[in-house]
């Protein structure tokens, strides 16, 4: 099972169990899908053993492009790969200097940029308990990356449950995750060196409920991170927000919703506003930032009768909004023109069948989308012009 799965596996456990959540039926027909012109674009050959290419996330900032993942070979093992680009259209691969046990095996799930830089957290399931074991890559001058040396209880130990998003920002660099103590951060200037948040005021669990956090952005007043609060006494999270300046201390905002269960899964800002996407009872529902607060907004696709619903990526660009989920049966990319308000489905190049290690993650600068998507079969990168009010 991928970290990525399991990550969603964990956050859904209350809904899932309870068995009281009934999936929503939307009036009428969905829109007309958006049918982008994909074109097929090649990730070369990582060095090494050849192998099917693992493709996990994409991100895109300062005039570079970055895809991560990993390769896994013939007999099952697995090595960290990533690409790079400097026009979107034509890729290489990126150096990496793994310098552990575990850090030669990982499979890179989440990538952040600054200023044209990738940093990046990598995982691979081992150990007694069969836990992940997580590292950090950080960038070299040379445009590698390489694995950063931390102490194990950095991200694992007796309190660890998960890490999940890496973001970057003017600020620096911002993990989130979740202990034992509920929602937690790990925070560094130059992603050398992480330093671990837990138990901060808030953030962590306290007698309001349990938190949990999925994902974070950077944003003109600093961090904004996404999850869910569980009420004592209750089975379904509400969702939640937190705002910080310097990713230590930090404000919670439980988000006004309904008796559902509601949880936020990912975050970005589209034209300076912004918008979580995450679940609404038996659908996903979208989340925005107004003058007023955060206030409900659109909502889309429903639940599949089996599987794990969650969120795997959200990208803001042109004013327009891109998020890929699964339902729990398959994967489908939704497009928004309107902060959220109303979403459209668009057609995928490839289909992707909801499963152990596969994924679908994208990017999109102005009027230009790319796809990432791993069908279990082999990983591949597409892209394509997708003008405004198309």
């Amino acid at each position: 099972m991928s970290v990525r799965r399991v990550i969603a596996v964990l956050g859904l456990v209350a809904v899932l169990l309870s068995g009281c959540e009934r999936a929503t039926v939307h009036d009428g027909d969905d829109p007309q899908p958006l049918g982008p012109a994909w074109q097929s674009l090649t990730l070369p050959a990582p060095p090494g053993a050849p192998g099917r290419l693992l493709v996990r996330d994409a991100v895109a900032c300062g005039g570079r492009w970055y895809v991560v993942g990993g390769v896994e070979d013939a007999a099952g093992d697995t090595r960290p790969a990533a690409w790079t680009s400097a026009d979107g259209l034509s890729w290489r691969g990126v150096p990496i200097r793994a310098d552990s046990f575990y850090g030669r095996q990982n499979v890179l799930f989440s990538v952040g940029c600054r200023d044209g830089v990738a940093a990046v957290i990598g995982a691979k399931v081992g150990g007694a308990h069969g836990y992940p074991r997580v590292s950090t890559w950080g960038p070299l001058p040379d445009g590698g990356l390489v694995e950063v040396q931390a102490p194990f209880e950095t991200y694992g130990g007796p309190k660890a449950v998960n890490v999940s998003r890496l973001a970057g920002g003017s600020a620096g660099w911002l993990i989130v995750g979740n202990r034992s103590s509920g929602a937690a951060a790990w925070v560094s200037s130059d992603a050398a060196e992480f330093t671990l948040i837990e138990g901060a005021p808030e953030l962590a669990s306290d007698g309001a409920g349990v938190s949990w956090a999925f994902d974070a952005v950077a944003g003109p007043e600093g961090w904004l991170a996404v999850g869910g609060v569980l009420p004592p006494g209750r089975i379904d999270r509400d969702a939640a927000v937190w705002a910080s300046s310097d990713g230590r201390s930090w404000r919670r905002t439980v988000v006004p919703g309904s008796r559902e269960y509601e949880e936020l899964q990912r975050v970005a800002v589209v034209n300076g506003v912004p918008v979580a996407v995450g679940l609404r009872g038996g659908v996903f529902g979208a989340w925005r930032r107004e003058s007023s607060g955060w206030v409900a907004a659109g909502d889309f696709g429903r639940r599949a009768a089996s599987g794990v619903p969650a969120v795997t990526a959200l990208v803001a660009a042109g004013g327009r909004l891109v998020a890929a989920v699964t339902d729990g049966e398959r994967y489908a990319v939704w497009e928004s023109a309107d902060r959220g308000g109303s979403w459209r489905p668009v057609v995928l190049p490839v289909a992707v069948a909801a499963g152990a290690d596969r994924d679908v993650a994208s990017v999109a600068v102005g009027d230009r989308w790319w796809l990432a998507a791993d069908d279990g079969e082999r990983g591949g990168l597409w892209w394509a012009s997708v003008p405004a009010g198309s």
